[in-house]
């Protein structure tokens, strides 16, 4: 059974509807990638999985659980964890600070020393960052700590979104890599990415979108090699 179940979602702000019938799954263990141009909606369904904004109509079911109308603490704490565009580090305060300020869901607390632990061995760089202040390290290392105060959550799900906006190369592929590491170990992530290249080589899964809606989607190496896709995203 999928983990998380999208079904039918309209969305949007004020009056501006953004999503329209908008569906998906996400299936336990894989890595699954959402891609599409500027403003076609993949934040906006981010946002409103995570409670951020309530779904004007349509359901969204996590773990078997209808969640549509749940807050984004109450979905934090049952282990659904969102990773936002722009990171929204708190700049004045350490690395391991921030750590610290991603256990704070229930479920992660009493295993805040073993998950530091493991975060410092996914991401060296931040062990050795780990008294320095947030707001002073480079881009690529302030979306490592972002992404890796989300890990502190113990999140069922993490959600990515615009991993690589910004980075240098050398950087964005070390995160997808650690991306990689994290659903091998069996963590279920949803990844917004505009570098749909990369982000169809590492997935398993692959939605497109546009305008507010799916239109193609299926396994990511057949995205990878549909026609469309191709002429849109890849330049071939």
């Amino acid at each position: 059974m999928a983990l998380l179940e999208v079904h039918d979602v309209n969305s949007g702000y004020g009056e501006l509807q953004i999503l329209w019938d908008a569906s998906m799954s996400l299936e336990p263990g894989q890595l699954t990638t959402l891609v599409g141009s500027n403003g076609s909606g993949k934040t906006t369904l981010l946002r409103t999985i995570m409670g951020q904004l309530k779904p004007w109509s349509g359901s969204v079911i996590f773990d078997g659980e209808d969640v549509s109308k749940l807050p984004p603490y109450t979905k934090a704490d049952l282990g659904l964890i969102m990773v936002p565009e722009g990171r929204q580090l708190f700049s004045s305060m350490s690395v391991r600070e921030n750590l610290e300020m991603g256990a704070t869901p229930k479920r992660a607390r009493a295993h805040m020393a073993q998950n530091l632990e493991r975060i410092f061995d996914i991401f060296p760089r931040l062990a050795e960052r780990a008294d320095q202040k947030a707001g002073t390290m480079s881009g690529g290392e302030q979306q490592m700590l972002a992404v890796a105060r989300g890990i502190m959550s113990e999140p069922r799900i993490l959600m990515v979104d615009e991993l690589s906006l910004g980075l240098a190369p050398v950087l964005t592929l070390d995160l997808f890599m650690a991306l990689r590491k994290l659903r091998n170990e069996g963590l279920t992530i949803l990844l917004v990415e505009q570098n749909v290249r990369m982000a169809l080589k590492v997935s398993d899964y692959a939605y497109v979108f546009n305008e507010g809606r799916v239109n193609l989607s299926g396994p990511s190496s057949e995205v990878e090699n549909n026609e469309e896709v191709r002429r849109a995203y890849l330049g071939i």
